[in-house]
């Protein structure tokens, strides 16, 4: 590793933020099975998107099927998981965009060195939380009936452990707060850090996800 120098490049991270008229970071998305995570992240990249903010979303899920296809759930293998997540991340922001994360990441210890790759103001942790039951009850997928039933081992919340945030940026109900309203605390959020420009109240509203389905 000695031997590999890091190669700077002409055009910087100001520059490309300077080109898309606004900041850049990376919002990321952790909270149990069924919390809400991919829901909301969806219809905040699509109300940024509307306000003519350049995003990108990164789902766990779909993580799964390219990049992270190799990786199992195994301790070590979440571990690995949550790195390239974030080291994709990091280039994202690093391109003058705002990048999406939605992911479990159990690990307060995983969380923290996914923000420690990026700078300050850079890095916004959203607690998406609701209690376990009524993750259960909505099962959006079937994972935790199966889990319940042997049938899938390692499962957050059921037998591997989830670890809250101690210090998340915001913290989401989504037990009690509607789609909507978690969307709107995270842009006010990010007007209030200065990552985008505030609201002009100028252009057409987004479509619900609910309301595109």
């Amino acid at each position: 590793m000695n031997s590999i120098v890091w190669q700077p490049t002409p055009v910087t991270k100001e520059d490309r933020r300077r080109l898309n008229g606004h900041s850049s970071c990376a919002i990321w998305l952790t909270g149990l099975s069924g919390a809400g995570k991919s829901t909301i992240a969806c219809e905040l990249e699509l109300t940024l998107h509307r306000r003519g903010l350049r995003t990108y979303l990164l789902d766990g899920d779909n993580l799964r099927h390219g990049i992270n296809a190799d990786l199992g759930f195994s301790e070590a293998d979440r571990s690995e998981n949550i790195r390239r997540v974030s080291e994709i991340a990091k280039l994202f922001v690093d391109a003058g965009m705002i990048v999406i994360a939605g992911l479990i990441s159990p690990t307060r210890e995983d969380r923290e060195k996914a923000r420690g790759r990026f700078g300050e103001r850079e890095f916004y942790e959203v607690y998406v939380e609701c209690p376990i039951e009524v993750c259960k009850q909505r099962d959006p997928k079937g994972l935790y009936k199966k889990a319940l039933a042997g049938e899938i081992r390692n499962f957050t919340g059921i037998d591997a452990v989830y670890e809250p945030p101690e210090n998340p940026d915001i913290v989401l109900h989504t037990d009690r707060m509607a789609v909507s309203d978690c969307v709107a605390e995270i842009i006010r959020h990010l007007e209030e850090q200065g990552v985008i420009p505030q609201a002009t109240g100028i252009g057409q509203a987004a479509p619900s996800v609910r309301e595109r389905r």
